[in-house]
């Protein structure tokens, strides 16, 4: 079957340049409009077009524009005509409105022009040229047309699609197309197939991405280092941070340190009072704490935080370096939310129970305090209503318990409709050794740490106590999926109506994507995987397909669109931080349905225009050869020179370095790979690695096969990483590596052994067999874990 890449008509060149560079692996047809975005059920019923007024890619407006050029065209003909044309007419300018219209006229294919009239099946075409051919004129104005209309046989040659599976009307009846049309689409293995748009970038640990619910529609991203960055709704950034900290602010460049600016959140009535919450990292003297406070806006620029304004409200000693918890929100009730950790080290061993079993100490808590009307008098108040705000041995502000290290918490906005699941405040819990967990917050409820970590016993001798009286997780998974949990949001916004309802969360170390979807006759919470779409799933303007692989938060902007930030490297002082908007490929809202106005902003600092850096991956150029890629780049160069489009360079690692997609196993539909063996002189030596993988003959990229111990073999992506990567590619002579791909991206090496497993590189080894590694053969995957790379040449190149 024939394979397209999207097409911009009237687009610019730049954007044509960039989809045509796509590689691809064949999928089945997605649908996608002649706007280049997914079908939609369209808010007034169609009356011309009527088979698409459930789903598909006309409006109202539409329907009526093309019920016009219906009888301007019929009024050509008279009454018998008419009567033999009529439905051909029809069915054809309808085409327009199918959910795969962009596949039907061709749009999908840089390298043909847009249809006049869509792909018609041979059979269909012959009984249309019968009785009706003379329509050919009104229709199109196509010349090619004009030249072969009086020929059946070349008529429908002209007329056909490349895939001839996929034409008129056989596209409308294809089981295999409309079985879950319109829905999220989902594998065999249940993983749903989604999409990303980058939103902001050389972000250094971006953690916290909130709005001011203020009606400016800006969000505000936060930094592990403390600056908070204000970004207005068109994605350009204020130059002047909003909130600078950074001289307070306690953390390190180290890789994984816990400590920093942590959390942040705007009053429920900020567009009144100007107020704002942060959560981060101090040191005062030998001590090391985490500090919650209160700043105002500025009195003179609404986009610059008073930094004179700061009022502390709390202090809390921490007697390690990890575990700082530091999610600040208002919930519904309208009171400040605050979330610490137990205070680091192994199993919470600070006395009897632990601290988070203690209610008379605030860490390994959810607090919650009153910081209404607190200009004069105490900071904050203990709301009446909270549960042991009078227990002689608890501290009041004490809402629940039994909590390791929530890292991520949020408030569902519930049902745009029906408001079901309003205000419940989902957490993820990062584990200890074994589990990671999803709650649901409720007042008073112990949630079980150090007793248990997710369902499991930790401490089989507190587990044991029938007092513990604690909540079980909504979901846990365990540590052979990811070792630290990033909660998450609950879909709740206007673009994408499939999402409504599933909790999407994610894992910080193994960078999968996740998500919960409670089922309402039960109350259970259903697992489902998410996956960036494969092939043409993702092939619309400005969508990609992977991201970075340290999934450090979740957010939601004014409108309750779902977006996270993740990164290549974790250091506060590594600049590969991306925000990335979650989008359905599937489905999405009707034209105008989510439309808003943004309250204008006064901007008095100088805005620094957003520009996208991540690519889709995975396409391949349609209807070329072999023959015509070689030399790969030649192609591309006339179409460069051609456009009068300046030089393309490699993207900088620091941006371009992005997590692959996930894909799971497809059976039947992958050839064998074709290895090629990297210029080393035959017999190879121990250690010599080339790359292999399907559609990837460029020679920069594809799977990592090593040579060792007389045979060749994979490598397993645990732990792999930059470093790994820039050691293949400076072995194979480039100058660095433009990313370390993961879960098998360029095929799997069924044909053989795994024989590295646990490589960790510093990046100035020889081989991969001088990194260390879990021992020749000795590994604990599977192929679809298999390793790979993008190497590159620029001076930008090095992960």
């Amino acid at each position: 079957m024939r394979q397209y890449n999207g097409y911009i008509r009237g687009g610019s060149p730049l954007i044509i340049l960039f989809l045509v560079t796509l590689r691809c692996t064949p999928v089945r047809l997605h649908p996608q409009c002649l706007d280049f975005k997914p079908p939609f059920r369209p808010q007034q019923e169609l009356q011309f077009c009527s088979p698409y007024k459930e789903f598909g890619c006309c409006n109202y407006e539409k329907d009526q524009d093309l019920l016009t050029k219906f009888y301007r065209i019929m009024g050509n003909f008279d009454y018998h005509g008419y009567a033999n044309c009529a439905s051909y007419v029809q069915e054809l300018l309808c085409q327009e409105c199918s959910p795969y219209a962009a596949h039907l006229f061709d749009a999908e294919d840089a390298s043909t022009p847009v249809r006049t009239i869509p792909g018609l099946c041979p059979d269909y075409c012959a009984q249309f040229w019968k009785k009706c051919s003379s329509a050919l004129e009104y229709l199109s104005d196509d010349p090619q047309l004009a030249k072969v209309k009086a020929d059946q046989a070349l008529l429908c040659q002209y007329l056909q699609l490349g895939d001839g599976d996929y034409c008129y009307p056989d596209i409308a009846s294809n089981p295999q197309l409309s079985q879950n049309l319109g829905r999220v689409h989902s594998d065999g293995e249940g993983c749903l197939h989604l999409c990303l748009e980058e939103v902001a970038n050389g972000l250094r640990n971006p953690l916290a991405m909130v709005h001011a619910n203020d009606g400016t529609h800006r969000f505000f991203v936060a930094e592990q280092l403390g600056l908070v960055w204000a970004y207005l709704p068109d994605r350009s950034r204020l130059e002047v941070p909003f909130l600078n900290v950074t001289k307070a602010v306690l953390t390190s460049s180290w890789e994984g340190d816990e400590r920093g600016f942590l959390g942040l959140t705007f009053h429920p009535k900020y567009r009144f009072n100007g107020k704002l919450y942060v959560y981060y990292s101090v040191e005062v003297g030998f001590d090391e704490r985490v500090r919650i406070s209160e700043f105002r806006v500025s009195s003179h620029d609404m986009n610059l935080v008073d930094h004179g304004s700061e009022r502390v409200l709390l202090e809390i000693d921490e007697p390690a370096s990890n575990h700082n918890g530091g999610q600040v929100l208002f919930g519904d009730d309208g009171y400040l939310y605050i979330f610490t950790g137990d205070g680091g080290m192994a199993g919470d061993p600070f006395g009897k129970y632990g601290n988070a079993q203690n209610k008379s100490a605030l860490l390994g808590k959810v607090l919650r305090i009153d910081v209404d009307d607190n200009e004069r008098g105490p900071l904050y108040r203990i709301p009446p209503d909270n549960p042991f705000a009078r227990h002689r041995d608890a501290r009041p502000e004490v809402y629940a318990y039994g909590v390791r290290n929530m890292w991520r918490c949020s408030v569902d906005r519930g049902d745009p409709r029906t408001r079901q699941g309003k205000g419940r405040i989902f957490c993820g819990d990062v584990g200890q050794n074994k589990f990671e967990e999803v709650d649901i917050i409720e007042k008073g409820r112990n949630y079980g740490w150090r007793a248990r970590e997710g369902f499991s016993c930790y401490d089989k001798k507190l587990c044991a106590n029938s007092s513990l009286d604690d909540v079980l997780p909504i979901y846990a998974y365990p540590h052979k999926m990811g070792k630290s949990v990033t909660g998450g949001y609950v879909y709740r916004g206007c673009e994408h109506p499939n999402l409504n309802g599933i909790y999407m969360f994610g894992d910080f170390m193994s960078g999968r994507l996740m998500s919960l979807q409670e089922d309402q006759s039960t109350g259970h919470w259903n697992y489902h995987e998410v996956c960036m779409g494969v092939g043409l799933t993702c092939a619309f303007p400005g969508l990609i397909n992977n991201y970075h692989q340290y999934i450090i938060s979740f957010a939601e902007d004014e409108a309750g669109e779902l977006y996270f930030m993740s990164t290549e490297i974790p250091s506060a002082t590594s600049r590969s931080g991306v925000v990335y908007k979650v989008v359905d490929p599937s489905r999405r809202a009707a034209p105008g349905q989510c439309h808003y106005d943004p309250l204008p902003v006064r901007v008095k600092s100088k805005l620094i225009e957003f520009q996208p850096q991540e690519t889709l991956t995975g396409l391949e150029l349609p209807g070329h050869s072999q023959a015509e890629l070689d030399p790969p780049v030649d192609w591309l160069q006339e179409l460069i020179d051609e456009l009068g489009q300046p030089e393309l360079t490699t993207p900088p690692a620091a941006t371009t370095s992005t997590r692959p997609p996930r894909p799971t196993k497809r059976k039947g539909r992958r050839r064998k790979a074709k290895h090629r063996a990297a210029a080393a002189p035959p017999p190879p030596a121990d250690g010599a690695v080339r790359l292999a993988g399907e559609g990837h003959e460029l020679g920069d990229r594809g799977r990592v096969e090593v040579y060792a111990g007389g045979e060749w073999g994979t490598v397993c992506d645990d732990l792999w990483t930059g470093r790994n990567a820039e050691v293949v590619c400076r072995q194979l002579g480039f100058r660095g590596a433009l990313k370390a791909a993961k879960h098998s991206e360029f095929g799997q090496g069924w044909s053989l052994r795994i024989l590295l497993d646990d490589v960790q590189c510093t990046g100035t080894e020889a081989s991969l067999l001088d990194c260390k590694h879990a021992g020749l053969g000795a590994h604990n995957c599977d192929h679809h874990e298999d390793a790979g790379v993008v190497c590159g040449n620029s001076v930008e190149s090095g992960v």
